[in-house]
């Protein structure tokens, strides 16, 4: 996928990697546009393509009393809201054929879960929306079967989409990523990895997902010298406070400076190809 079709995207020319930023679901108005703000300084300051994320729900949680949302039709127009504002565009993720044509009217990017990649009336609903598709690889899946998701949106209308690693599952709770998949998922689409939902701890016995913060730039650094394309990092002013995956996320204090290291790295694997 060109990125030039991504509605509103800035600093192509710099030839960075992308990134995908945001809070992992909107708790609201005012925290939402605060990490959009910041995210945007930041990304135009050291010339990096940005794409705010926020989930205007949260579906797939562990217990029935964990947040899932302010309100579907609530969230969404502070997505919008966000969009037009900064003028930068926006995912977020569906978990329904619904939520499809539901939040196309919000959005310009439509994220499929990882749990719900092989479900495919929802894919051939996503991609009907003729919105930017983002397929996240399922945690039981390898690289390779990823052909299969990427070939359902395709062959539903859409060649604009991307999919995005966030891990894989090994052994009981705990993921690990596989870097010789980011090439193979390059060679069928535009290729993102997920650094933080890659840290979760799945399954904790208290149900609430745990993770590994501190690995942040580790696995981002991993990413960038096997020239992914973007990367996914949700962040947030209060990661302990987060109402969602909080124990994962990045505080956004620390975005700048690690993005400006990861530049560094991008700019070396880039000199190797001159």
């Amino acid at each position: 996928m060109d990125l030039k079709v991504i509605p509103n995207i800035k600093n192509l020319e710099s030839d960075n990697f992308f990134l995908i930023a945001g809070p992992c679901a909107i708790e609201g108005e005012e925290m939402a546009l605060k990490i959009a703000e910041n995210c945007v300084k930041i990304c135009d300051k050291l010339k990096v393509p940005y794409i705010f994320k926020g989930s205007f729900k949260k579906a797939n949680r562990s217990r029935i009393d964990s947040f899932t949302g302010i309100g579907d039709k609530k969230a969404l127009i502070i997505l919008k809201k966000i969009r037009d504002h900064f003028n930068v565009p926006v995912i977020t993720d569906i978990h329904s054929e619904n939520d499809a044509e539901l939040a196309a009217e919000y959005v310009d990017i439509l994220q499929i879960p990882a749990f719900l990649v092989r479900q495919t009336d929802l894919l051939v609903a996503a991609a009907k929306t003729n919105k930017i598709i983002n397929l996240k690889k399922g945690q039981f899946m390898s690289p390779e079967s990823m052909q299969f998701a990427v070939n359902k949106i395709i062959k539903s209308g859409n060649e604009n989409l991307m999919v995005t690693d966030r891990g894989t599952m090994f052994g009981y709770k705990d993921l690990i990523v596989d870097f010789r998949g980011i090439p193979t998922m390059k060679s069928y689409a535009t290729t993102v990895l997920d650094v933080t939902h890659s840290l979760q701890k799945p399954n904790h016995t208290s149900g609430v997902t745990g993770g590994f913060p501190n690995m942040i730039e580790t696995i981002a650094r991993a990413g960038v010298v096997n020239e992914v394309d973007g990367l996914f990092i949700e962040t947030h002013f209060e990661p302990e406070n987060a109402l969602s995956d909080g124990k994962n996320m990045l505080p956004i204090k620390s975005l700048k400076e690690i993005l400006s290291r990861l530049i560094s790295i991008r700019k070396t694997i880039n000199s190797f190809k001159s």
